[in-house]
């Protein structure tokens, strides 16, 4: 609560002091205001004014930019490109200056002569109450027109170094979510949640279920009641291999207490501080909290989705690229573009097992070897998990059977397991040289290449552009 009145308190004392700069400018200044009027406001911000002129003319900048068409917020980010950067006669002379004489001095004239202008305007912007809450929503409107705007993409740059200093991790507080926690942020709990819908209050209710379940979230000062991120958990006594069962399940009211923490949904809230990582900062710090608050704990894992799994396998089979797949496997996996092969699967028909031999063979592949052109898996959620010290776990056939989860991954979920003791050195195997740190029951599903004639083989793994590295200089990591 103090920290709630604190930040209203701040923000009630910017707004009179915008209130009595306003009286100091001129009233042109403050019309009615267009598409000119902001570049008007936007170039008077960066006059040098008086901090009280300053907060005013923020002020209403962000005024315009709220009722702004799309037009205008668009020829405002142009703006921003074209006429507030480093002016590159000043960058070319002092770059020449620090080649000729490398000094602190020619150094420090470099530095100033390539400073972006567009930081000190959104720090200059950043002075009106509420602004911060405003620059992040702005930013969502300008990776919309990033897609399509190259020019725009150094805009985008400087905003995004400038919001990851504001939200680093020295600023951030975990809560814990429950029952207590108010409306208004239950509400976009509900609102934000983008793993497994949240259907309704009552699907809330059994979520944060005090027994069995956790949830918590990064909150910013300047965004009060708004998350930035949080974590749903469930307390379970084995590792899931369904959603079903954790989605659904709850433990019995016996006195066997939990052993493993299940993360089953991760939900970024912010479009406008996309590409700001806070996933890793709050893992960590809910399973250390968890560790010391539910003593019985000794596993954490997570029930992730695949979502680009499906894809992938198609553009594989398509592409006729170095996929280990034999011709029953290609046969197998026709039997995907029937709508009805879930149903058959499940009931265990003829051919289910070899539809489950040909996916999790591909499934081992696509985690083990498989590699964007930055050398890295191609899948994002294995990236976020395996960067944060993870290992892959087990892999799981028709785990989750929604329209959903069938469209994306052919039903496949992942265990990601959070080893205390490891998470360090799997970080850092992680980092160093992109080794994907996985069980035997993983590594096992790899299948050899195919030996007959037509056949698409499998290049030795070592010999593979991107493949999975085995270390050499670490004994420690032998076992892997």
């Amino acid at each position: 609560m103090a920290e709630r009145v604190n930040v209203s308190f701040f923000q009630e004392l910017m707004a009179a002091v915008a209130e009595q700069g306003r009286a100091l400018l001129p009233k042109a200044l403050f019309g009615d205001g267009g598409g000119e009027s902001i570049e008007v406001l936007s170039r008077a911000l960066m006059s040098g004014r008086g901090e009280a002129s300053g907060v005013a003319i923020a002020r209403q900048l962000l005024n315009q930019l709220r009722k702004a068409s799309s037009e205008e917020r668009l020829q405002f980010f142009r703006f921003l490109a074209e006429d507030l950067q480093p002016d590159p006669a000043l960058v070319a002379d002092a770059a020449r200056s620090y080649l000729e004489e490398p000094s602190e001095r020619t150094l420090r004239k470099l530095q100033k002569a390539s400073y972006s202008p567009r930081l000190e305007f959104f720090r200059r912007l950043n002075l009106a109450a509420g602004a911060t809450a405003e620059i992040v929503a702005l930013r969502s409107d300008l990776l919309r027109y990033v897609k399509s705007d190259d020019a725009l993409a150094a805009v985008d740059a400087d905003l995004e170094r400038l919001l990851t200093s504001w939200f680093n991790r020295g600023f951030l507080v975990l809560r814990r979510i429950d029952w207590q926690t108010p409306a208004a942020i239950l509400e976009k709990i509900i609102e934000y949640e983008a793993v497994h819908e949240i259907r309704g209050w009552d699907d809330l209710r059994r979520r944060l279920d005090p027994k069995d379940r956790r949830c918590f979230a990064f909150f910013h000062p300047a965004l009060v009641d708004e998350p930035l991120i949080f974590v749903e958990v469930a307390l379970m006594r084995e590792m899931p291999d369904a959603i079903a069962t954790v989605l659904d399940g709850h433990r019995s009211d016996d006195d066997v207490p939990p052993t493993t923490a299940v993360f089953y949904s991760i939900s970024n809230c912010q479009e406008g501080l996309k590409g700001i990582s806070f996933g890793n900062f709050l893992l960590k710090q809910v399973v250390e909290d968890l560790a010391k608050d539910v003593s019985s704990l000794r596993t954490f894992v997570t029930l992730s989705p695949v979502p680009s799994f499906a894809r992938w396998v198609d553009r594989a089979l398509a592409s006729g690229s170095d996929v280990p797949i034999s011709a029953a496997d290609l046969q197998a996996l026709s039997r995907l573009r029937d709508p009805r092969w879930v149903e058959e699967a499940t009931k265990d028909t003829p051919g289910a097992e070899e539809i489950r031999s040909a996916l999790m063979g591909l499934a081992a592949y696509y985690f083990l070897v498989a590699r964007s052109s930055d050398d890295r898996p191609v899948d994002q959620v294995a990236r976020f998990h395996l960067g944060n010290g993870a290992r892959l776990e087990r892999l799981n056939w028709l785990a989750d059977t929604s329209e959903k989860g069938l469209r994306e991954a052919h039903g496949l979920m992942v265990n990601y397991r959070y080893d205390l003791a490891e998470i360090e050195r799997n970080h850092e195997a992680y980092a160093y040289d992109g080794t994907v740190t996985a069980s035997r029951s993983v590594r096992a599903q790899l299948k050899a290449a195919p030996k007959a004639k037509g056949l698409v083989a499998m290049p030795d793994l070592l010999a593979l552009p991107g493949a999975a590295k085995t270390k050499k200089a670490r004994p420690e990591d032998s076992k892997l």
